[in-house]
């Protein structure tokens, strides 16, 4: 039976640190579904990026469609998926964007290429062939030259605020073990859910 924590954070850390050990590839992935401004829904996997009782936090650029449907509608849910572990993390809530601070420390962590990229990059719009990101790259590899690769300002992070978050296990004969916690003003409150 899954451990009813006083805080989802701290849950969500152990299993974290446990899907670290057992995917083989990026545990930290997480499904975001957003919104368009008329309530059609739209979904993507990104890459988790930091978590703390605030917020789970990931990084885009904002003129990217997810980055458009946050900004019209500053709401949104994510799935964790851990098949190794056969858990599953539903987070909802409502999304703010990082400080400026905050994503200049991640970006300054990133390898450069993947700096350079941030500027070659015009996410989610038209490319007419792999050229184009290809010379745009180029371009921006000699714009920066051996030096500091700045953060764009068309690029920064978005932290879900969890209103609602889910965890589940799976069992056998599929009557699996689902503890749900939902925040009420400062306090966290569970309720266990039929599988």
């Amino acid at each position: 039976m899954i451990r009813d924590a006083e805080n989802p954070i701290e849950l969500f850390d152990e299993w974290f640190l446990e899907a670290k050990k057992t995917e083989p590839s990026d545990p930290n992935a997480v499904a975001v579904a957003t919104t368009t401004a008329d309530g059609r829904p739209s979904l993507r996997m990104v890459l988790l990026k930091g978590f703390d009782d605030r917020g789970f936090v990931f990084y885009t650029n904002l003129g990217s469609r997810k980055a458009e449907q946050l900004t019209a509608n500053a709401h949104a849910a994510m799935c964790f998926h851990w098949k190794s572990l056969a858990r599953q993390v539903r987070i909802e809530g409502a999304v703010e964007t990082v400080s400026d601070a905050e994503a200049d420390e991640y970006y300054a962590s990133r390898p450069r290429l993947s700096q350079i990229g941030a500027w070659a990059s015009k996410q989610s719009q038209p490319l007419e062939g792999r050229f184009e990101l290809e010379a745009r790259i180029a371009e921006f590899t000699a714009k920066f030259n051996i030096g500091k690769v700045p953060r764009p300002e068309f690029w920064s992070g978005f932290r879900l605020v969890p209103q609602m978050i889910e965890f589940w296990q799976d069992q056998k004969f599929r009557l699996h073990d689902r503890l749900v916690y939902h925040r009420d003003k400062d306090e966290w409150k569970t309720q266990r859910l039929f599988p």
